[in-house]
């Protein structure tokens, strides 16, 4: 009917995709539905007090999050609430260690909100110290690891030399700062050390095995060397303390799946992101991926507000790049500020990832979920859009409309980038199969 009116009053092409536009999309929706379809129908199973009580806890994080947008210390009041969860949720009884690392994570994690939005001075003794905590916490990682399962000795190697990286990297910005206050310029060597850094940042967990920890464990050490590198201050701490954040989140996942009976569960140490998925053992989803899928959306704008220099594109030090370069150039120093952006969503969605492995669920199906609530505050921010008032205030109204609209699209492309990151293995050489327990 409307092409019908179209063509009759001869409408531009433009029309034509304005008017029609809908209906391809509402073909995927309905096509994709059967995953919300069976979470209705478990509905009636659960207690109707639970159904309402994760509703209203649904509805105020979403809230939250929106207020996030304009008062960053309200991500500080969330990541509090959740670490309350498993002391509410009964999880503390059983599982005390992990509950307790989420809990002191959480609270670590609280106080980047807090920090200012631009740093006034540059403190790369905080740098050094981040690089200092990463090695700490990659030993004790290796040591524990070490007892449960054999380390292939390629894998061994590569560890050792990128903690040595990360070593190295945490002492890069120190001297390169201070070469330049002695009008000494940019050091040949550091220079060198920093674009090999960036450009193996990539390329280098792709060696290491795909069993996810172990793949996980290289790509921390790999984008936290880089981020060292772009770090002037208290921000180079940030991804050891989410990353922490996002280790707790997945031990404490096969907590909540034990609790929650779900059959076919897998040991983490034996998950490999290579292995073909069993389409059998993927289950339905559940009121309890609502809380997954939420989680996430709060952790990407976490990793997106989380740090003060990042909280917007004005509040970028140029400092931050001095080790790769200190002459002007806008594209080199623009593309090096949006890698140090990207590294907190890669961290987050390497761990969504693990996630979606680990609880043997669909990823369109938390997808979906992931889509409810970014529309649901995208139409928040659509009512809160000003067409008045000064050019600021506009402004920012239209981009908080488009940073949530744009964001599944932008999720999506990125869990794209992460399973290759995560599932792929280059192999230099031939290696001898090594069977593990």
């Amino acid at each position: 009917v409307i092409t019908v009116f179209l063509l009759l009053q001869r409408s531009p092409v433009t029309y034509y995709i304005y008017c029609l536009l809908p209906v391809p999309v509402w073909y995927s929706v309905l096509k994709e539905s059967g995953a919300l379809t069976d979470l209705i129908r478990s509905a009636p199973s659960l207690p109707l007090w639970k159904c309402l009580s994760s509703f209203v806890l649904v509805a105020f994080g979403i809230e939250l999050l929106v207020v996030s947008f304009f008062h960053r210390a309200m991500l500080t009041v969330g990541l509090a609430v959740l670490s309350l969860w498993p002391l509410l949720t009964g999880l503390f009884s059983k599982a005390k260690f992990r509950s307790l690392s989420w809990f002191v994570a959480c609270l670590c994690l609280a106080f980047f909100p807090l920090m200012p939005v631009v740093g006034r001075e540059a403190n790369l003794h905080l740098v050094t110290c981040a690089g200092l905590l990463t090695l700490v916490t990659s030993a004790c990682f290796l040591w524990s690891s070490w007892r449960r399962s054999p380390l292939h000795p390629s894998d061994r190697w590569q560890f050792f030399t990128q903690m040595l990286l990360v070593a190295v990297c945490s002492f890069v910005p120190l001297l390169t700062h201070s070469s330049l206050l002695q009008k000494r310029g940019l050091p040949l060597l550091n220079q060198i050390i920093s674009w090999s850094t960036l450009a193996s940042s990539i390329l280098v967990p792709l060696l290491s095995s795909t069993r996810l920890f172990y793949r996980l464990f290289s790509i921390f050490l790999s984008l936290t060397s880089t981020y060292l590198l772009l770090s002037t201050g208290s921000e180079a701490l940030f991804p050891p303390v989410l990353s922490w954040l996002m280790f707790a989140w997945i031990n404490i996942e096969q907590e909540a799946l034990l609790t929650q009976g779900v059959p076919g569960r897998q040991e983490l140490s034996t998950i490999d992101f290579s292995a073909n998925i069993d389409i059998t053992k993927i289950r339905q989803l559940k009121l309890d991926d609502i809380r997954r899928s939420y989680f996430f959306v709060f952790f990407i704008i976490t990793a997106f507000f989380g740090t003060g220099n990042i909280a917007s594109i004005n509040s970028f030090d140029p400092a931050s790049v001095y080790c790769f370069l200190t002459v002007f150039n806008p594209f080199i120093m623009g593309g090096l500020m949006m890698w140090k952006v990207l590294i907190p969503f890669i961290i987050v969605m390497c761990t969504f990832e693990s996630i979606q492995v680990s609880t043997q669920l669909s990823s369109r199906s938390l997808f979906l979920v992931v889509l409810v609530i970014s529309d649901a505050m995208a139409l928040h921010f659509f009512f809160m859009v000003q067409d008045y008032g000064s050019w600021l205030d506009i402004g920012t109204s239209i981009s908080h409309y488009v940073i949530v609209m744009s964001m599944t699209i932008f999720l999506m492309l990125l869990s794209v980038v992460t399973h290759l990151l995560t599932s792929k293995r280059l192999i230099l050489w031939n290696r001898h199969k090594m069977h593990f327990p």
